[in-house]
């Protein structure tokens, strides 16, 4: 099997190592034997989804959000929209994230209008959502507990009928309020988590990539790894935030 991966902005989204998701999913399909081929689409360059298995989008600063919305305007978000709708598995990460929903408010009122692929919106907080966190996904994204690292003023709230990827079971998630982190629509993986959050929550990078297989080849199950590094790293932050009884999260 053949994985085909569009890396959208990695010029510019691209916060605390969310590169390396791109290399989670490329090792572990290249380890069972599978091939994949990795696309960079930097600000302003000519490209399409048409072929795309799944698309990575990181995080980055607001300002340098705000310099996707002409390249947005010009034809590609249609095109991004168009292929979630489609189906195509997305995995963003915060403000990659952010960008698929309805629109971005800062602290002085200022609306930017992004994408409005999925129904939610952003808001600016008074005070800045950070630190190491956890949360457990949904049984249709794995059901596994992640752990990550979130940095964040913003303040998401899904619209009604649109799940969030997990519920928070350390930190703040989306708004530190109803307890939902990230967002999962169609095959979309939104998440606050940088880290990067894959090559320590390998549960979760497969369960992204059987998405992306399984909507070109059809249902499939991934053939297990040892995961002796991964298993140790997700462990070592699970020791950090529950102390106490970290081995239930394990």
């Amino acid at each position: 099997m053949e994985l085909r991966i569009c890396h959208l902005y990695p010029d510019v989204l691209n916060l605390y190592g969310d590169g390396g998701n791109i290399r989670a999913l490329e090792n572990r399909l290249r380890w069972r034997g599978h091939d994949v081929t990795v696309t960079p689409l930097p600000l302003g360059a000519q490209g399409s989804f048409t072929d795309c298995d799944l698309i990575f989008i990181g995080g980055g600063q607001d300002f340098e959000q705000e310099l996707l919305l002409a390249d947005l305007a010009r034809g590609r978000g249609a095109a991004l929209k168009s292929a979630i709708a489609d189906g195509v598995s997305v995995l963003a990460v915060c403000g990659g994230y952010q960008m698929l929903g309805a629109y971005y408010q800062n602290q002085a009122g200022h609306r930017c209008g992004f994408l409005g692929a999925i129904d939610f919106y952003t808001e600016a907080g008074d005070k800045r959502m950070i630190g190491n966190f956890a949360f457990r996904c949904g049984a249709e994204s794995g059901g596994s507990a992640v752990v990550g690292f979130e940095n964040h003023s913003g303040r998401t709230r899904l619209g009604s009928g649109v799940s969030p990827l997990g519920q928070v079971l350390a930190g703040f998630g989306n708004n530190g309020a109803d307890g939902g982190e990230g967002v999962r629509f169609l095959n979309v993986f939104g998440t606050y988590s940088h880290g990067p959050v894959l090559p320590k929550n390998p549960v979760l990078c497969d369960q992204i990539l059987e998405t992306a297989l399984a909507r070109r080849y059809g249902a499939c199950t991934l053939a297990p790894l040892p995961d002796a590094e991964e298993r140790y790293a997700r462990a070592a932050a699970l020791r950090e935030l529950f102390p106490r009884n970290w081995r239930e999260y394990v």
